[in-house]
């Protein structure tokens, strides 16, 4: 065995290499405009919904479906059937489980394709939905997709009423993700469509004999599960005797709801469901084919299409900004960052500030806009994560021009400053979106009606804060560590609601509570790097399974290089320099690492909606260890010194309460 300090010196020659590989890459990678992106994939349900849009937009004609779209409905039914588990199942993230919606979109759209009814694949698919519960026990966005082709009961899919555009600011509760879906859909679902199906096709066979497609009640006396049930019966009794005035006064102020959101965006919410479902209502509203509206819905839609030749599939939307803002702070954190390519992407994210008011407006309407969005274009909705981390790309880059990259790094700190909830932690796009009663509206089983406050934004936010200037001083920067203490778990670990998981949520919480000054000798924090060690894999590295949302709590899964990052960046943040779980975490990154200075992954490491839809970010792989690799290198060489931020916000200046 070579003496600890040869051991220490070799991996850090090693991992000095690793990051000038890693960096060649991004170099190489970068886009003439300058940012960074990498495919962003999600699971069959995408490549299914693709083939239901096609039945809707081409209708059998005299009983034959015959669409212009067959080759591409056969690449997508083909890209499904390669994903299909042994057990018949299909599943919503890399070697998970069978899902029961997944299955049964994909049994729809293979089936509609022209998979025949014994097909060894529709047969184990068939099979393993009967004993998933069957059709009945779907979610309520497959039931009501199912209804509009009168192939499962109407009368017990969850209301959607246009009306809730007439409810004031009712839809500024829900989150800004389901407001995109739900208002579409209202209009599609209030106009009882009852589209055909080729002669002959039904999903009888999915009902599990003795089964009710009614949705259960409590059995406590009051819920708000029971109160909403309530509810839903009276808007079915409404639906066909209520006034058609008021009706067709809603869908007019959803569609106008639509066309508004629809301008400085690539699409609805720049991602695929209300993408879907903008097309759907178009063509119910009148809307023809060539029509400028339905042209552009449909382009946008299309654009998320990935067909190369060898691949087929569909990703949710484009994850540009953030994975240039990811890139930029891990390049940035470079011994010798590279200055011109840091340029040339802050130069770009630049012409992506948000500059008009969206959604988030209603509760802070005298903010000034800023902030960015997540996609090429969607200036209704920018995010706070993003936001949080374009700043911190920004904080280790020279613009062009420095007095418009200050004047714009004040602009989006202040925003960042004034979208801090009541709680005192950040949520994703909204302020103060914790409505609890709406998660238990009938079709909110989609598990993310809401946008509250979260660990892992608030840490991310508190960082880019502090890197430029804020400190504990700051009363924002006091409540979001006071969130922080408060929401950690019991194991010492913090909650990541949107990468998986808690491994996400401790690296960024403890991040964020380093850049506020917060002494790492406090209890919490050494408690939070306990449990970082405690589930460390046998190869040094970490991973963690989508599972654990499920679960409520850590479950272990193959190591990850995204993952191995995240865990050696909580360690470094909480002080931790030379443990023999910091040392193997950054060996693992540096004996994983391919010759051409990327790494494998493939698992998850993503969230959309935690327990429904995951993500695969194919960059992660790569910015993350790239981050962690520099990171270690500037902890054990004090003389590297990054780029100072060019604008210091004083810490006097207050947000919004």
């Amino acid at each position: 065995m070579m003496p600890q300090l040869q051991v220490a010196d070799s991996l850090l020659a090693g991992t000095s290499k690793a990051a000038a590989r890693t960096v060649d890459y991004f170099l190489r990678t970068q886009h003439q405009p300058g940012y960074w992106m990498g495919e962003l994939t999600a699971d069959t349900t995408l490549e299914a919904d693709y083939i239901l849009l096609q039945l809707w937009l081409h209708p059998p004609v005299n009983g034959v479906w015959d669409p212009p779209t067959r080759p591409r409905i056969n690449r997508a039914a083909a890209s499904i059937l390669a994903r299909q588990l042994p057990d018949g199942g299909f599943n919503i993230y890399p070697q998970g489980p069978a899902d029961l919606n997944a299955t049964i979109k994909a049994y729809f759209s293979l089936k509609l394709a022209g998979v025949a009814y014994d097909d060894p694949h529709l047969t184990s698919a068939r099979e393993r939905i009967l004993a998933l519960g069957g059709i009945q026990s779907a979610n309520s966005y497959v039931k009501v997709n199912l209804s509009l082709f009168d192939l499962y009961p109407r009368e017990d899919c969850p209301s959607i009423p246009p009306e809730i555009m007439l409810l004031g600011r009712f839809i500024y509760q829900m989150s800004s993700w389901t407001r995109a879906i739900v208002i579409p859909l209202s209009i599609v679902h209030s106009m009882n469509p009852k589209r055909p199906v080729p002669e002959g096709f039904n999903l009888k066979e999915l009902f599990l004999a003795g089964g009710h497609p009614e949705f259960p009640r409590s059995r406590e006396s009051f819920t708000w599960r029971n109160v909403f049930l309530r509810i839903d019966r009276m808007l079915k009794l409404l639906e066909n005797h209520g006034s058609k005035a008021v009706r067709r006064h809603a869908i007019h102020k959803a569609e106008q709801w639509i066309l508004e959101r629809s301008r400085y965006t690539d699409g609805l919410g720049a991602i695929y469901p209300p993408m879907m479902y903008v097309i759907m209502a178009l063509d119910l509203l009148g809307y023809a084919p060539d029509h400028p509206d339905r042209v552009e819905a449909q382009k946008q839609f299309d654009g998320l299409m990935v067909e190369d030749g060898r691949r087929f599939f569909f990703q949710p939307c484009f994850s540009v900004v953030w994975d240039s803002g990811i890139a930029a702070y891990a390049l940035g954190e470079s011994p010798e960052p590279p200055e011109n390519a840091l340029r040339k992407c802050a130069d770009w994210l630049l012409t992506k500030e948000v500059r008009r008011k969206g959604d988030w407006s209603v509760k802070r309407p005298k903010t000034q806009p800023s902030g960015w969005y997540f996609e090429f274009a969607n200036e209704f909705y920018p995010d706070i994560d993003d936001t949080a981390q374009v700043l911190l790309g920004l904080s280790r880059s020279h613009a062009s021009r420095p007095a418009e990259q200050q004047a714009c790094e004040r602009r989006a700190i202040q925003w960042l400053l004034d979208m801090q909830s009541k709680d005192g932690g950040w949520a994703a796009f909204d302020v103060d979106n914790n409505w609890r009663p709406l998660s238990f509206v009938p079709f909110a089983d989609h598990n993310a009606m809401l946008d509250p406050t979260c660990p892992d934004i608030t840490g991310r936010v508190l960082e880019a804060l502090c890197a430029y200037g804020l400190d504990q001083s700051h009363p924002a920067v006091r409540r979001g560590i006071e969130y922080l203490v408060r929401t950690q778990e019991e194991d010492g670990s913090w909650y990541g609601r949107w990468g998986v998981d808690y491994v996400y949520g401790t690296f960024l919480a403890l991040r964020g509570l380093q850049a506020a000054g917060v002494s790492d000798r406090e209890a919490y924090i050494q408690r939070a790097l306990e449990w970082v060690r405690a589930i460390q894999n046998f190869d040094g590295g970490w991973g963690e399974s989508c599972e654990s949302y499920n679960q409520g709590t850590y479950v272990a899964a193959p190591s990850t290089p995204s993952q191995t990052a995240w865990a050696v960046l909580a360690l470094l943040a909480g002080g931790d320099t030379t443990s023999t779980s910091l040392l193997d975490g950054m060996d693992y990154l540096v004996r994983t690492q391919k010759s051409d200075g990327t790494w494998d992954e493939q698992l998850a490491t993503g969230t959309g909606f935690p327990q429904v839809f995951y993500l695969c970010y194919h960059l992660y792989r790569n910015s993350f260890p790239l981050l962690a690799l520099n990171t270690f290198l500037r902890t054990k060489d004090p003389g590297l010194r990054t780029k100072e931020p060019g604008l210091r916000i004083k810490s006097g200046s207050r947000g919004q309460d």
